[in-house]
């Protein structure tokens, strides 16, 4: 069954709403964004979050010694990187902290796919520009690459309840990450967090 992340938690009530609906990796945003989060918060964040929802952490070429700290005090449980983080700082993370890395990429050809599966990450996500944009790629490009792919990967971009089926379906792919598309008004909304995970979980998406 396909997994979901919902990205960009930044409030208590966001966490009560997660626990609620459980999806199975939230994100918090430690870059530079309007769903920035603190140390301090993430932490507090992840003491309030039901066993089982995996926090993962969002960061763009950020110190390799603040993501290795923040794995390590289990503030997070995987690192996604959205930045021009090189190979050798991948494996360094992974190495030092043995925990996951996702690395994320920039779709506008089958060439950036392609290029992509090529990266040590452990898991890829592809995605319209630098993230959180709320607009999807050309998904046919997965037609054309697949037989390259064989990490796990997430699907990101512009997914919403309308769409879904339609992204799961055309591109098949390990998790689907949703920012945007789980808002109203540029704050998460709780209705559209369960509507998405039971969409998900029923098979219906």
């Amino acid at each position: 069954m396909t997994k979901i992340k919902i990205c960009g938690l930044s409030r208590t009530c966001d966490i009560v709403y997660a626990n609620q609906c459980r999806p199975d990796y939230i994100g918090f945003v430690f870059a530079k964004s309007r769903r920035q989060v603190s140390e301090e918060q993430a932490r507090a964040f992840r003491e309030m979050l039901e066993p089982g929802i995996v926090p993962v952490g969002v960061f763009v070429n950020a110190p390799t010694d603040e993501i290795i700290r923040l794995l390590q005090k289990n503030v997070i449980e995987i690192a996604q990187l959205h930045g021009q983080e090189s190979p050798e700082e991948i494996r360094e993370i992974q190495q030092v902290s043995g925990k996951p890395v996702i690395k994320a990429f920039s779709v506008k050809t089958k060439a950036d796919i392609e290029q992509a599966a090529k990266s040590p990450a452990d898991y890829l996500l592809f995605d319209y520009g630098a993230g959180g944009t709320g607009k999807s790629f050309d998904w046919s490009l997965f037609q054309e690459t697949k037989d390259c792919l064989e990490k796990p990967f997430f699907l990101a971009g512009g997914i919403r309840t309308e769409n879904m089926e339609e992204a799961v379906n055309a591109v098949r792919p390990f998790a689907v990450d949703v920012s945007s598309g789980a808002e109203t008004d540029g704050v998460k909304d709780p209705a559209k967090m369960f509507e998405l995970v039971r969409r998900i979980r029923n098979g219906k998406r």
